[in-house]
């Protein structure tokens, strides 16, 4: 039988809503709950009880629940298309600064 994922394993957000005029707490595993506070302590509080609501609700459903993205393991590799015009441009400019076209991809994606 497959581990249920923590809910304290997820990955939480809080930010300042200008529209709702309070916090609003966020889960990147589960983009559409929200959760909303005076402070950033109860909003992160409050979306991390909405999330394990979410998770014991679907558990006793029988439905699969989200893996955590920190369980996730990642390749390194992922494939981005991009218009012709874009791939000449970034291939001359990694010709010129003399580097890998990967290289410099990498260095413009992580900056």
């Amino acid at each position: 039988m497959k581990t249920l994922p923590k809910t304290d394993r997820y990955t939480y957000r809080v930010s300042w809503s200008e529209e709702d005029t309070e916090h609003v707490g966020l889960c990147a595993e589960f983009p559409s709950l929200s959760y909303l506070a005076s402070t950033p302590e109860k909003a992160l509080r409050g979306i991390r009880k909405v999330v394990g609501d979410v998770v014991e609700d679907m558990q006793a459903n029988g439905e699969s629940v989200r893996e955590p993205l920190s369980s996730r393991r990642y390749s390194g590799k992922f494939m981005v298309r991009v218009p012709p015009e874009v791939h000449r441009r970034l291939a001359r400019e990694a010709a010129e600064a003399d580097i890998s076209l990967n290289r410099l991809a990498s260095a413009k994606l992580s900056s």
